[in-house]
């Protein structure tokens, strides 16, 4: 019988240490990615020694085939009590997400990550506003996180309602910060909120300004870029298919 630090029984995550076992050991063999941190951690949360080696390529790599799984129905068994368990202490994510709010778009299910993996930042039409910079900033800059993960959607409702110039309260001014991709957009069909094509172009053009936004308003996170310790990437999610088309 396994018993852990608290004296519980990890009877239950036998199945998870094998699966581990077997692809953090092709992974180790491969690259040294992510994965084969996973393995060599168990079902515990990255360590700051585990996170400090990966470089940012390998966790792109753990992204992308984070992503298969999740696509693939095949995620990984996460025993998310010894992940909070092994985290409480403190907290050493190797991503950071910047997501839209849209309940269909969860970036730890998405990417198949754990408790203490990545940061979550989440606001409608994943816009860049300088409170989200602040967070990015400490995510990377202090806390260490050396990927900035910048993803959008098909079928967003703030893409929609930046087409329409909807008027709603506060919402009136993050709108206004998804302008610039519609101006920005080049589209041969009707320019519609009603033409799916259209609205997913503005979006995916969306990524691309918010990642220019990044390292436009943020001289610590552009500084961070240039020294290589950092990689600002996008990424555009398929409601339907579950796939993640990645941006440079």
């Amino acid at each position: 019988m396994c018993v852990s630090r608290d004296g519980g029984r990890l009877d239950d995550v036998s199945g998870r240490r094998r699966f581990l076992t077997t692809f953090g050991a092709f992974s180790l063999m491969a690259s040294g990615a992510w994965a084969g941190q996973m393995n060599a951690r168990g079902d515990s949360a990255l360590t700051k020694e585990q996170r400090d080696r990966l470089t940012t390529s390998e966790i792109l790599d753990e992204l992308k085939r984070g992503n298969e799984r999740f696509r693939s129905g095949k995620p990984t068994p996460h025993d998310y009590r010894d992940q909070k368990r092994s985290s409480a202490a403190g907290e050493y994510p190797a991503v950071a997400f910047l997501g839209c709010i849209d309940s269909r778009a969860p970036a730890e299910i998405i990417f198949d990550t754990g408790i203490g993996d990545g940061f979550n930042a989440r606001i409608a039409g994943n816009v860049v506003n300088d409170d989200l910079l602040g967070s990015l900033e400490f995510a990377c800059a202090v806390a260490g996180a050396k990927v900035i993960m910048l993803f959008g959607h098909t079928a967003c409702g703030a893409i929609k309602g930046a087409i329409d110039d909807v008027e709603m309260g506060n919402l009136t001014g993050l709108l206004a910060r998804v302008k610039p991709a519609i101006t920005a957009t080049t589209f041969a069909g009707a320019k519609s909120s009603k033409n799916a094509a259209y609205v997913d172009a503005v979006a995916r053009t969306n990524v691309t300004v918010g990642l220019e936004n990044l390292r436009r308003r943020s001289t610590i996170l552009a500084d961070l870029e240039k020294k290589k310790a950092l990689l600002l990437v996008g990424g555009m999610y398929d409601l339907t298919t579950g796939a993640v088309e990645f941006i440079s």
